[in-house]
């Protein structure tokens, strides 16, 4: 295989899928350094998601997991407070604006830490976490921080991006000495780099003034056929739209791969020996992206084509029920870096073991793949399952991993 056909051989869903459950395969095999993997434990997971489920969604009518689920705040929801108030100029407008800020919202989500809360200006409330990050990201859209015309905020476009400071952004998101937040420099300079991949792609994201990320509406309209565009595609198509935004990490005949790693413990007899993506953070992307699709007439096909995603709720859910152990109990309480092995290894395992849990658990509910796809259960489900049991084993709700991360993975 080519170094260049291996590079874009990663950046898909399925490459993510098979190269987490070759790491469960090595983890079966007890072949693998930092965990070993106790599956009898398992129905201890699939039982507190399915108990985490009912409570959530008691109808079984489990909405898509997705960015937008955030901006519902006090049963109120936001964006559709702002989008009814809103005089439109036309339909196209307002869903590149929802495109904008999804694509904006969710490159900000990374883990915010454990001190961090947003004041909620509507309520005075503190919300924390991946909630409080939401609304703060809707409340600076609304503002037009990420907007260069200030006659039109709610956008997002490539000179707003690229001009857009770590103090405006801390500003935006409330970040104090008594209110720190995990990685600010490393989420502005994302959105920078947003800026300047948005201004040097007009192929895909429009000219001058006019380029925007939410212009990747009309790049996926076109790819659909017969207004259908399967989930996969779409992050394939980020990947390869988006590359050049993620921090220098690893790149392959000259194609950055983003969220993907090194683990000793994968390897093969090719270019890509060693290699396991993950991409969090794009496949999130994917997953929120799908509604405004649907609101455009374009349907998303296929949306298990998409993984589970790897970060510390749905990974600490595999942890806190003991399907996962750690060999060193001591790794529990030391840092880890982003890239070290040991993480790597948690979040690949995460990934496939959450295929496993949404098989268990269609089984159990009398489902199928297409009446609970994965998303939905990521939804009902893993994500507050992770935190629920979090909350259940430490004081804080900490992940049982300290991952040292800036602010730009998960």
């Amino acid at each position: 295989m080519r170094s260049e056909t291996a590079a874009l051989s990663l950046l898909s869903a399925q490459a993510v899928r098979d190269r987490s459950h070759g790491m469960l395969a090595l983890g079966l095999d007890d072949h693998l350094p930092h965990f070993r993997i106790d599956l009898s434990r398992l129905d201890n997971a699939v039982k507190l998601v399915v108990e985490t489920t009912w409570r959530n969604y008691p109808s079984l009518v489990i909405p898509l997991h997705s960015r937008w689920r955030h901006f519902v705040s006090n049963g109120e929801d936001r964006w559709a407070v702002i989008d009814t108030a809103t005089r439109w100029h036309d339909d196209a407008t307002r869903l590149h604006a929802a495109f904008d800020l999804i694509i904006i919202s969710v490159l900000l989500d990374a883990g915010a830490g454990l001190q961090w809360h947003y004041r909620d200006p509507a309520t005075g409330q503190a919300v924390g976490r991946s909630e409080g990050l939401a609304l703060a990201s809707l409340d600076m859209f609304c503002r037009g921080t990420f907007s260069s015309n200030p006659n039109e905020p709610l956008q997002a476009d490539a000179k707003g991006l690229m001009h857009l400071s770590d103090e405006v952004l801390g500003k935006g998101l409330q970040v104090s000495s008594s209110n720190p937040l995990v990685g600010v420099s490393g989420r502005s300079d994302l959105l920078r780099r947003l800026g300047r991949v948005v201004a040097t792609r007009p192929d895909i994201f429009g000219y001058g003034d006019n380029a925007r990320p939410g212009h990747l509406l009309d790049h996926f309209a076109a790819l659909a056929k017969n207004n259908e565009i399967p989930a996969a595609r779409i992050v394939s198509e980020l990947l390869r739209c988006l590359g050049p935004i993620w921090p220098s990490r690893f790149t392959l005949a000259g194609i950055p791969l983003g969220d993907c790693w090194r683990h000793p413990s994968l390897k093969t007899a090719d270019a890509i020996s060693e290699l396991v993506p993950l991409h969090k953070l794009s496949q999130w992307i994917a997953y929120s992206l799908i509604e405004p699709l649907q609101w455009a007439g374009i349907s998303v096909v296929d949306i298990d084509g998409l993984t589970g995603l790897a970060e510390y709720r749905n990974g600490g859910l595999f942890i806190d029920t003991g399907v996962l152990l750690f060999r060193d109990p001591a790794d529990a309480t030391r840092e880890h870096d982003i890239a070290a092995p040991l993480v790597v290894e948690w979040r690949a395992l995460t990934v496939a073991l959450l295929d496993r849990l949404a098989e268990i658990m269609r089984r159990q509910l009398g489902m199928d793949q297409e009446s609970l796809p994965l998303v939905k259960v990521l939804q009902g489900g893993t994500w507050f399952a992770g935190r629920l049991i979090a909350g259940q084993r430490r004081s804080d709700s900490s992940p049982p991993i300290k991952v040292i991360s800036d602010g730009t993975v998960f």
